[in-house]
């Protein structure tokens, strides 16, 4: 067997339940390592992740518009990888809606609202 990467972390697309539930994939695998049991989970509602993705070089990213991205039932979530050569998911945005439509919608717009420079 061959592994690319061995992380002790749940990937950064387990996110979205950082807003979608009441126990988030990072709580659980908690929950997992300690041997505590996991009980019901609540689900808040439809939800949806989109990829904050940008193309281009830089030793020193910063983020601008990150104020106007944000809102009711819509988060930011930044990784705070401070260089980038290509492409490199640096955050995600995490949306609730009445539907998986919407809220897929509601992520996207929100993270092509974050300006990404470097």
């Amino acid at each position: 067997m061959i592994f690319s990467e061995v992380s002790p972390r749940p990937h950064d697309t387990g996110m979205v339940t950082l807003i979608s539930q009441d126990l988030s994939e990072f709580a659980l695998h908690v929950r997992a390592f300690l041997g505590l049991p996991v009980g019901g989970i609540r689900q808040y509602g439809p939800a949806a992740s989109a990829v904050i993705l940008p193309q281009l070089t830089s030793q020193n990213v910063t983020f601008d518009n990150v104020q106007n991205a944000v809102g009711a039932d819509l988060q930011i979530r930044l990784f705070g990888k401070p260089e980038i050569d290509g492409s490199r998911r640096l955050g995600v945005a995490l949306a609730t809606a009445e539907s998986v439509v919407d809220a897929i919608e509601r992520a996207k717009h929100a993270a092509g609202q974050v300006k990404v420079q470097g």
